[in-house]
């Protein structure tokens, strides 16, 4: 690596040491949606706790009230979380994360419905329901609107009010937070964060650096907007928490991800820093865009023509700029009239009007800025980072729900869902004591000079922007290592936002050079087309003393908590044994029943997708991207189901979580022909892509369970158990173990290593039973042990060797009973071998304990289920 044209940012800032210290339970920097809805959620879960919530100006300055178009769920009639779903895993183009993106819309609906009964209060239409309208990406109108177009000023209003009126949180204003107190863990490991030093603007006795000691720190400190010459990103936007959390050790992801709005108001070719708005929700109400030429830029582009997701509009206006020359594109609602434009988009003809725009009766000029960053700290679904202590929510955190392009008025929703699941969290599970750090600091200090601050915005313009190339990249790369090591600073509010702010480009920048393709808003003019092999592989990143490390990270795909907990029980019984008795840690750390039916899922899978387009080709033909479905798994004869859980793993993964199950059946149960077991709603692509594979888990499995039943019913009232071997098919045993047990039956070990099984040619090897059962007592005292035999004369000897099993290979029913006689319960017995069905009660009836069926799941004929499609609606072909 070349180390001279490597950015190294500070380790820490420069600054002095802290004059004065608070203590609470939680700190939570940043006053947007995501810090107040974070800092009202904890108190609410910790009625005895109390936070404090920094904003590094007042309160209501932030990128909240800039928020215009308004807020997204699923909540109108027709409308179903599974669409929202669909929409917003478009959008992210492969890289969202799919639980993610699964919790957002289906907490969606209710932490709106939170929001209002905080008294935010939304648009309404006539009849007293929310007003919805419709933006760029989505297919239904799902955006709840405040005001016209003022949706983020009043959830900033009714969020400060809540704030305000709750005693428990206090704020702090003017206050710029600095850097993470470290400490080391209880277990001597990685730092744990014990609380944040910051800066204070003239606050009373509170004027300096000072700390806030917490157990629990919550990075809401919003986006990186200002690392661009232009932005719709207030000033406060300079990146912040983001820095504070790579200073900390925190991974970040998808920082290449920056999505530029493609409609902001153009204010000339000298305009810098923060530019107005033009809401993508004009697009939704019927504006369009063209070139200066005149000509429709969408038309042909995409499906959804001018309200396609926001990477594809934003590139498309490049295009179009490019092609004529110009440095602006023309947004036309003139045919909205006077009356539309002031009830429905108040704010935004005020701006146009300020500016010398009338949108009434001229197009409006527009150009792409900087907007929203889709990645940032990596985080999980209660907002844990990888720094114990440290967690981030809002625009500062990358939950996975956006992928590469953020789907339009997510990110509000975002905000609320994950401050509500991280809020929870730091209640239910408090972290590591608040204190100061164990020791001194290690981090190297450093600060930039605030003067490099418009080489690197034009840097960050020219070179990673819109549309990237390497050679650019590389030639930021180098800029931003030159500023790095430029000049000298004091410590004060401007350097350490510049340190920010450099600290910001270099992941940016790193991540980009990082992906070598373009995908969704990372385009590469050099590298224009997206690579299979690169889909939901985010890019993680680092920060240490020797700059930014970069790497691809694996796919995992995780499963929601219910399902994972089935497909946990599922094969949980293989840990049975005695070795589970001796080494349960070595057993818990090889053996992990959801990661090994997600691979059995994925390898059955893989079987019809290994083509390089990786589709199905049929269903792309004939159906619609965007249609949806229900459809219903019907039984086709009378049986016992099992597998039901990893039918819905197989649409879990195909939908990538887009899809919503109801279960009609369960496990065990008996169906009878006509039966349904299960409806799936999702895209229908995904429905008919995944049948088959689905169905040959089910039928199989349930084949198994319904095998079962069948010889369970024939032993009833005997005391005979039926039970299986291991004569199972590769890869599957685990589960077609678990269908015997879902028919009623019981396992007979799961390995080689659960018992010592003495058969005929062991026997042989040692030299006779006796030396045999010897041998397995000198080398597994513990092991169960059970002998095979086929002749009544080997029975005493195994038992006078300590057999705690005995099974009769081949035995007839009346020498059965002779054996039951001699063993006398000294012993379990098993019947194996020549058992047939009709024989069954028969053999039971003889006093053995167990029937061992091999054929269960080595032969047992499938049951004949079904995937039923729903009939489409016209208006969804």
């Amino acid at each position: 690596m070349d180390t001279s044209a490597t950015p190294v940012p500070p380790g820490r800032l420069t600054a002095p040491e802290p004059g004065w210290t608070i203590e609470a339970e939680a700190v939570i920097v940043g006053s947007g949606i995501a810090g107040l809805s974070t800092a009202l959620a904890y108190v609410r879960h910790a009625p005895g706790a109390r936070a404090v919530l920094v904003t590094k100006d007042v309160l209501d300055t932030g990128s909240t009230r800039w928020a215009q178009g308004g807020i997204a769920a699923a909540v109108a009639p027709g409308d179903e979380p599974v669409a929202h779903m669909a929409d917003t895993l478009e959008a992210g183009a492969g890289m969202c994360d799919p639980l993610a993106v699964h919790v957002l819309a289906t907490e969606g609906p209710a932490a709106l419905r939170r929001l209002i009964g905080l008294g935010a209060e939304f648009d309404r239409a006539p009849g007293g329901e929310l007003a919805l309208t419709r933006e760029g990406g989505h297919r239904a109108d799902r955006i709840a609107h405040a005001g016209g177009d003022a949706t983020g000023a009043e959830i900033e209003r009714a969020l400060i009010a809540a704030v305000r009126a709750e005693p428990r949180i206090e704020v702090i204003e003017h206050a710029l937070a600095l850097d993470a107190v470290l400490g080391a863990t209880e277990d001597g490991g990685h730092d744990a964060v014990r609380g944040i030093t910051l800066h204070v603007m003239g606050e009373g006795e509170r004027d300096g650096v000072g700390a806030v000691l917490a157990p629990a720190v919550v990075l809401a400190a919003g986006g990186v907007g200002q690392v661009y010459a232009a932005t719709t990103n207030p000033a406060v936007s300079t990146g912040d928490g983001t820095a504070l959390a790579a200073r900390a050790g925190a991974v970040l992801a998808d920082m290449e991800f920056v999505q530029f709005h493609p409609t902001v108001l153009w204010l000339g070719p000298e305009s810098r820093g923060q530019q107005p708005l033009v809401s993508e929700a004009v697009r939704g109400e019927g504006a369009f865009l063209l070139d200066t030429a005149g000509r429709r830029i969408m038309e042909g582009v995409h499906e959804l023509g001018d309200l396609a997701p926001r990477d594809v509009v934003a590139s498309a206006i490049a295009s179009a700029m490019a092609g004529t020359g110009a440095d602006h594109v023309l947004l036309d609602a003139r045919h909205f009239g006077e009356e539309k434009w002031r009830r429905r988009f108040p704010t935004i003809l005020a701006s146009c009007r300020a500016h010398g725009i009338d949108p009434v009766t001229e197009p409006i000029p527009v150009a792409p800025a900087a907007h929203y960053s889709s990645g940032g700290v990596q985080v999980d679904l209660s907002g844990r980072t990888s720094v114990r202590g440290l967690y981030a929510v809002g625009e500062t955190a990358r939950t996975g729900v956006h992928g590469a392009n953020r789907l339009a008025s997510n990110s509000l929703l975002e905000a609320l869902v994950f401050a509500e699941r991280t809020a929870a969290s730091i209640a239910a599970e408090p972290p590591a004591p608040a204190g100061p750090g164990d020791g001194p600091d290690d981090r190297i200090p450093g600060l930039v000079d605030p003067a490099a601050v418009p080489e690197l915005r034009a840097l960050m313009s020219r070179h990673v922007g819109v549309v990237r190339d390497r050679a650019g990249l590389d030639e930021a790369r180098r800029g931003l290592a030159r500023l790095a090591g430029a000049g000298s600073a004091e410590p004060g509010t401007e350097a350490w936002e510049a340190a920010n702010l450099l600290t910001v480009a270099a992941l940016i920048t790193a991540a980009a050079r990082r992906r070598s393709e373009s995908r969704g808003s990372h385009r590469r003019s050099d590298l224009p087309r997206s690579r299979a092999v690169s889909r939901r592989r985010p890019i993680l990143l680092e920060l240490d003393g020797e700059g930014v490390h970069a790497s691809v990270s694996d796919w995992d795909p995780a499963v929601p908590e219910r399902l994972a907990a089935e497909l946990e029980e599922i094969g949980g019984q293989r840990l049975t044994g005695f070795r589970r008795a001796s080494r349960p840690e070595l057993l818990r750390r090889v053996f992990h029943p959801v990661d090994e039916h997600v691979g059995t899922v994925v390898a059955a899978l893989s079987e019809d997708l290994a083509a390089d387009e990786q589709v199905d080709v049929t269903t792309v033909a004939t159906v619609p991207a965007a249609q949806l479905s229900t459809a219903d798994v019907v039984a086709r004869a009378d049986g016992t189901v099992a597998g039901l859980a990893l039918a819905e793993l197989v649409f879990w993964i195909v939908a990538e979580g887009a899809v919503q199950v109801r279960r009609e059946a369960a496990d065990g149960d008996r169906a009878s022909r006509g039966d349904v077991l299960m409806t799936v709603t999702g895209r229908t692509r995904d429905l008919l892509t995944a049948e088959r594979t689905a169905l040959n888990l089910l039928t199989h499995l349930s084949g198994i369970a319904t095998a079962t039943r069948a010889w369970v019913d024939a032993v009833a009232g005997t005391g005979a158990r039926i039970r299986d071997s291991r004569k199972t098919h590769a890869g599957l045993r685990a589960l077609e173990k678990y269908a015997v047990r879902c028919g009623g039956g019981e396992n007979h070990r799961f390995g080689l290593s659960d018992a010592a099984l003495i058969k005929d040619n062991h026997v042989v090897a040692a030299g006779g039973v006796e030396e045999a059962v010897r041998a397995v007592r000198a080398a597994f005292p513990d092991a169960p042990l059970e002998v095979e035999v086929d002749r009544i004369d080997q029975i005493e000897p195994a038992l006078k060797a300590g057999a705690e099993e005995i099974l009769l290979d081949n035995f007839t029913p009346e020498r059965l009973r002779e054996a039951v006689a001699l063993v006398a319960g000294r012993a379990r017995l098993e019947s194996s071998g020549g058992l047939t069905l009709d024989t069954a009660a028969e053999v039971a009836a003889t006093g053995v304990d167990f029937l061992a069926a091999g054929a269960l799941t080595h032969s047992s004929p499938a049951l004949d289920i079904a995937l039923d499609l729903r009939p489409v609606a016209p208006a969804a072909r």
